[in-house]
C-alpha cells in the first residue's frame, strides 16, 4: 500500500496548496492545484476500487470539482463584464487579477530586482529600451519557496491580464486540439496587449510541457513546436508588445535546451533566508497567543533549510496541538493556553524539512551553469 500512501500525500499536497491560494485570491493557480488533486484522487479510486477509502477519495474529488466550477464561472463572468480575452481562450484559461502584493513576497531581493528590470521598468518607460527587453522568465527552485506567489505579485505590480495554465492539462485535456489551444492562448495575450493592457502567460510545472523526453507522441511534438513558434513570436525584438511568458519548475534540469534559451531571465528561487524565515514567522504567528519565552529569532535559526510551505505547516501544527488539548479536556467555552517555545520544539522534532541538502546542492549546481539574472 506504499503506492496508495504516496498518491494520498501528493493529492493532499495539491489540495493544501489550492486552498491556500484560493484564500489569497489567486484563483487561477488555485484551479490548477485543485484539478491536479482531483486527477490523483480519481486515479486512486480507479486503481483501488475495493479500498475502504475509495468513498472518501470520490467525495473529496467532487468537492474540489465543485469549487473549480464555481471559480471558473466567476472568471468567465468577469471576462464578459470587463471585455476580457475572448470566449475561445476562456475555455481553458482563467483570467484573474491576483491580490498578492510585492511586499507579500518575503526577501528574494535579487529575483525582485531582475523582475523590475525585465517587466516593470519597460512597461513604465518603453522608450528607454530601444534594444527591447526580456519577455521569457523562468522561475526555478525547490517546491514551496514562493515561485507561484512571485508570479502573482508581478502581475499585480504592472496591473497585467493574467493567463494561468497548467502545462500538464494542455497536453492531456485537449489531445488533438492542444496546439490550437496554445495558439489561442498566445493570441488572447496579444489581444490584451494590443488593447493597452500588459499580459502575462504563467505556465506552472512548465517542464511537463517542454521537458526532455526519450519518447514522444506526434501530438506532443506538435504542441512543443507550436509553443516554440509562439514564444519566438513573443521574443521578436521587432515587436515591443507587452506579452510575457513566465514558467515555473521544480525540475530545471528536465527542460529542453532549445526552450531554455527562450527564457532570457532564469531566476533561482532558493529556500528562504534567515531574514525571510523571520518575516514569515511574524506573519503566520501575528494572530496567535504566544508565551513570553517564544523566540522568533530562535525559530528562524531552527528552521534553516525549511521551505516557506514547511514554515506555514509548522505554525499550523503548533496551533492545532494547543487547540487539540482543549478538546481532549472536554472544556467548553474555554480559550486555548498560550503557545510556548516547547510546543514549537516538539513539533520541530517531528517535522523535518521537505528540502534536503542534496536537493539544494543540485539546484545551486544548475544555477551556476544556467542561471541568468
Amino acid at each position: 500500500m506504499e503506492t496508495v500512501k504516496g498518491l494520498e500525500e501528493l493529492a493532499a499536497k495539491y489540495a493544501k496548496e489550492a486552498i491556500e491560494l484560493d484564500q489569497r485570491g489567486v484563483k487561477g493557480f488555485a484551479i490548477s492545484k485543485y484539478q491536479r488533486a482531483v486527477e490523483i484522487l480519481l486515479k486512486l479510486s480507479q486503481l483501488y476500487p475495493d479500498f475502504s477509502g475509495r468513498r472518501v477519495y470520490l467525495q473529496r474529488a467532487t468537492e474540489y470539482q465543485e469549487r473549480v466550477k464555481y471559480l471558473q464561472s466567476r472568471a468567465a463572468s468577469s471576462s464578459v463584464q470587463e471585455g476580457g480575452v475572448g470566449v475561445e481562450a476562456d475555455r481553458f484559461v482563467v483570467k484573474e487579477k491576483p491580490s498578492v502584493k510585492w511586499e507579500d513576497v518575503a526577501d528574494l531581493q535579487e529575483a525582485k530586482k531582475a523582475i523590475m528590470e525585465s517587466l516593470v521598468y519597460p512597461v513604465k518607460r518603453p522608450e528607454l529600451f530601444p534594444l527591447g527587453w526580456p519577455k521569457g522568465i523562468l522561475f526555478y527552485g525547490p517546491p514551496g519557496c514562493g515561485k507561484t506567489l512571485l508570479a502573482a505579485a508581478v502581475c499585480s505590480e504592472i496591473d497585467a491580464e493574467f493567463l494561468s495554465v497548467d502545462a500538464a492539462s494542455i497536453m492531456s485535456k485537449w489531445l488533438g486540439e492542444a496546439e490550437k489551444n496554445v495558439a489561442a492562448l498566445f493570441n488572447a495575450a496579444r489581444q490584451s496587449a494590443n488593447n493597452g493592457c500588459p499580459a502575462i502567460i504563467f505556465i506552472d510545472e512548465v517542464d511537463s510541457l517542454i521537458g526532455i523526453r526519450r519518447e514522444e507522441m506526434g501530438s506532443e511534438v506538435r504542441v512543443r513546436n507550436q509553443f516554440l513558434k509562439e514564444m519566438d513570436g513573443v521574443l521578436n525584438k521587432g515587436k515591443n508588445e507587452f506579452v510575457y511568458v513566465i514558467g515555473a519548475t521544480n525540475k530545471p534540469w528536465s527542460l529542453d535546451e532549445a526552450f531554455l534559451r527562450r527564457f532570457q531571465r532564469r531566476i533561482y528561487i532558493p529556500p528562504p533566508s534567515y531574514e525571510a524565515r523571520l518575516e514569515m514567522l511574524k506573519l503566520y504567528l501575528r494572530n496567535l497567543d504566544l508565551a513570553d519565552d517564544v523566540s522568533l529569532e530562535g525559530l528562524a535559526i531552527a528552521t534553516d533549510g525549511y521551505s516557506g510551505s514547511d514554515i506555514a505547516s509548522l505554525c499550523q501544527e503548533v496551533q492545532i496541538k494547543v487547540v487539540s488539548e482543549l478538546f481532549e479536556k472536554n472544556v467548553e467555552d474555554a480559550k486555548p493556553r498560550k503557545i510556548t517555545m516547547k510546543d514549537f520544539e516538539e513539533i520541530l522534532g517531528k517535522r523535518n524539512p521537505s528540502i534536503s541538502r542534496d536537493m539544494i546542492a543540485a539546484y545551486e549546481s544548475w544555477n551556476r551553469r544556467f542561471g541568468a539574472l
